[in-house]
C-alpha cells in the first residue's frame, strides 16, 4: 500500500519547531493538512533510481576473488587482499552477497578493521539494507550509532539520500528508513530525527507507531512536553495508529503540561481507539490529578480502576500519599497508607520516605520517628532521603543536637551528606537564631561540593536580618548574586529596610544597584519605598 505524504502550511507569530532542508519548512506544533486542494490523485515523490557502474578488469577480478574467499570463510586469504579494497570494490562485494546478512556484516566489519576510512555514505547504505531486509534491526543501528550519529548534522539527510538512492539497488524495505528514524530519536538527536521523518514523508514512506513513541520516549526525558504533543499531532494527521504505550505518554505529557482535561479526553478515548486502559493509563491520571491538588477526582479514579480490569499497585498508594503529603492533609495520606497495608500491598521506601517527609515538613518528629521505627521493623531499607526527611523534623523543631547526631549515622550507613542534608541543618540554626552557626554550615556545604539553591540563601538572609546583622546578610546575598540567584522580592526589601533603618543608606544603595547591574532585580521590588525611606530617615537627622 502506498502511504500519501502530507504538504504542510507554516504559521507564523507563534513558537514552532522548525527544521529546514532545501527550501522546506515543517511545523510540528500548528499544521493544516492541503492535500485536499490538490485532489486524490496527489502521489508522493517517485523514488529515484542510480544505476552504478559495473565491474570490469582487475576490479571485476578482485570481487569474484574476494567473493570466492567469503563465501569458503577464508579470512586468511581475504586479509592478503586487504590492500586492493576500494569504496567501489567494498559496494560490489556486499551487493554480490547481500543474501546472506549474516557473511555481509562479517565482511562489513573486516573491512572497518582493515580500512576503517574506506567506508562511504554508499557502503553504510548497503549494509542497512541488508540488515533491516533480515529484521537485524540491533545490528543497523549499531552501525548508524558508531559510523554516521557521531559525525556532522548534515549527515543524516546525506545517509538518507545514501538509502533511497540504493534502495531499489537492493530491493529493500520500507524498515530501513524507520530504522534511521528510530536510531536518531533513542540518540535524543531530535532535529536529525524530524528531518529524517519529514524526508520519509515526501516519498510516502511512515515510520510505525514503535519508532514514533521512541521518539516521543526521548523528548518527554528531556522534558519537552511541547514538542512530543506536536508530534502526537502530526502522527494523528498522518493517520499512524497510536498503540497503548503511545496514548499513556500522551496522557502524561498533557497531565505535565498542565492540560488536564486534554489527558482526561485521550484516557475516555483509548477504547474508541483500540486500547485497553492500563495500570499505567490510571496511574499516569492520577498523578496528573494529584499534582494539581484535586484529591477527590483522584481517588474517584481510583475506585474504578476495579471495574476496568486494572488493581491498584503500589505506585497508586505512593502517588495518592504523596498528593495528600502535598497539600499537608496528613490524616487523609494515613488512611491511604492504612488501605494499602489491608489490601496486601507491601509499603517500600519510596511509601515511607513520602509520610515522613510529610510529617517533617509540618515539623512532627514524633511521629516522623514512628514511621522510620515501623520502616526498619519491616525491613524496608532507608536511604539518604529517609534521614534527610528525619533530619528536617528535628531542625524544624530546633533540635539540632539530635539532627547532628543522626548527620553522625549517615557515615555508618554509607551515606554522603548531600545538598539536602545541609540545607536541613541550616534551618535548625535559622530557627534557633544562630546565624553564624547557620552560615558556618553554609561554608562547609560549599566546601563539600553542594550547591545551595534559592531558598537556603533565604534562609540564610533572613536569619541574619532577625539578628539584625545586616552585614552578614549582604554577604549572603552576594553569594547568593554570583550564583545568579535572583532574590525574592519581600527578602530584597527586609534586607533593604533594614539597612537604612540602622543608617546604612550606602550599603542599601550599592546593594541595589549590584543587583539592577546583573538584571536579577525581582518583580514587586518598591524601589521608591527604599528611596522615600532614605530621604525620610534623612530629614529626621537634620
Amino acid at each position: 500500500m502506498i502511504r500519501i505524504p502530507l504538504i504542510t502550511y507554516k504559521y507564523t507569530n507563534m513558537y514552532f519547531l522548525r527544521f529546514r532542508w532545501f527550501s522546506t519548512t515543517i511545523d510540528f506544533t500548528k499544521t493544516t493538512t492541503i492535500s485536499g486542494f490538490l485532489g486524490k490523485s496527489w502521489n508522493p515523490l517517485p523514488l529515484p533510481h542510480r544505476t552504478i557502474q559495473e565491474p570490469k578488469g582487475q576490479d571485476l577480478d578482485f570481487i569474484n576473488v574476494a567473493h570466492s574467499h567469503l563465501i569458503h570463510t577464508d579470512w586468511i586469504k581475504l586479509n592478503a587482499l586487504s590492500i586492493g579494497l576500494t569504496p567501489f570494490r567494498i559496494k560490489h562485494v556486499l551487493l554480490k552477497i547481500q543474501k546472506d546478512s549474516v557473511l555481509s556484516l562479517e565482511f562489513f566489519n573486516w573491512v572497518e578493521k582493515q580500512k576503517p576510512n574506506l567506508h562511504t555514505f554508499d557502503t553504510i547504505s548497503i549494509i542497512l539494507h541488508i540488515l533491516t531486509k533480515a529484521n537485524k534491526f540491533k545490528s543497523a543501528e549499531f552501525i548508524l550509532k558508531s559510523t554516521i550519529i557521531p559525525k556532522p548534522l548534515d549527515c543524516c539527510l546525506k545517509i538518507f539520500d545514501a538509502i533511497l538512492y540504493s534502495y531499489r539497488l537492493c530491493d529493500s524495505s520500507p524498515r530501513v528508513f524507520d530504522s534511521l528514524f528510530k536510531t536518531y530519536a533513542h540518540m535524543k538527536k531530535f532535529r536529525n530525527a524530524t528531518d529524517i521523518f519529514c524526508r520519509m514523508k515526501d516519498y510516502g514512506f511512515l515510520p510505525n507507531v514503535e519508532s514514533c513513541n521512541a521518539y516521543i520516549s526521548s523528548l518527554l526525558d528531556l522534558h519537552r512536553t511541547d514538542i512530543a504533543l506536536a508530534f502526537y499531532r502530526e502522527m494523528r494527521r498522518c493517520r499512524i495508529s497510536p498503540n497503548v504505550y503511545t496514548l499513556n505518554m500522551i496522557i502524561s505529557a498533557f497531565c505535565k503540561s498542565g492540560k488536564l482535561e486534554k489527558a482526561v479526553e485521550v484516557f475516555k478515548d483509548m477504547e474508541s481507539m483500540g486500547c485497553s486502559l492500563t495500570l499505567a493509563s490510571f496511574n499516569t491520571l492520577i498523578a496528573g490529578h494529584c499534582n494539581l491538588g484535586l484529591m477527590t477526582a483522584a481517588m474517584k479514579l481510583k475506585n474504578t480502576m476495579g471495574k476496568n480490569g486494572c488493581q491498584p499497585n503500589v505506585v497508586t498508594y505512593n502517588t495518592l500519599i504523596h498528593g495528600y503529603c502535598k497539600e499537608r492533609k496528613l490524616n487523609e495520606a494515613n488512611r491511604i497508607f492504612s488501605e494499602m497495608k489491608a489490601v496486601d500491598i507491601a509499603p517500600n521506601t519510596i511509601t515511607y520516605n513520602t509520610l515522613i517527609n510529610g510529617y517533617s515538613q509540618v515539623g512532627n518528629s514524633e511521629m516522623a520517628n514512628r514511621l522510620y521505627e515501623e520502616m526498619l521493623s519491616h525491613g524496608v531499607k532507608p536511604d539518604i532521603l529517609t534521614y534527610n526527611a528525619l533530619i528536617l523534623a528535628l531542625c524544624k523543631e530546633g533540635k539540632t543536637k539530635k539532627a547532628a547526631y543522626l548527620v553522625k549515622e549517615l557515615d555508618k550507613e554509607n551515606f554522603v551528606p548531600n545538598a539536602s542534608t545541609f540545607s536541613n541543618l541550616i534551618v535548625g540554626q535559622c530557627v534557633r537564631q544562630n546565624s553564624e552557626r547557620a552560615f558556618q554550615l553554609y561554608k562547609s556545604m560549599k566546601r563539600s561540593g553542594c550547591h545551595p539553591n534559592a531558598n537556603t540563601f533565604k534562609m540564610l538572609i533572613s536569619s541574619f536580618c532577625k539578628n539584625e546583622d545586616f552585614d552578614g546578610a549582604v554577604q549572603v546575598l552576594n553569594e547568593m548574586l554570583e550564583r545568579s540567584l535572583k532574590p525574592e522580592p519581600g527578602l530584597l526589601n527586609e534586607l533593604s529596610e533594614g539597612l537604612i533603618r540602622c543608617g546604612k543608606f550606602d550599603l542599601a544603595t550599592v546593594v541595589w544597584k549590584d543587583i539592577e547591574r546583573r538584571y536579577l532585580l525581582p518583580e514587586g521590588f518598591e524601589k521608591p519605598k527604599l528611596f522615600a525611606l532614605e530621604g525620610e530617615l534623612a530629614d529626621q537627622e537634620n
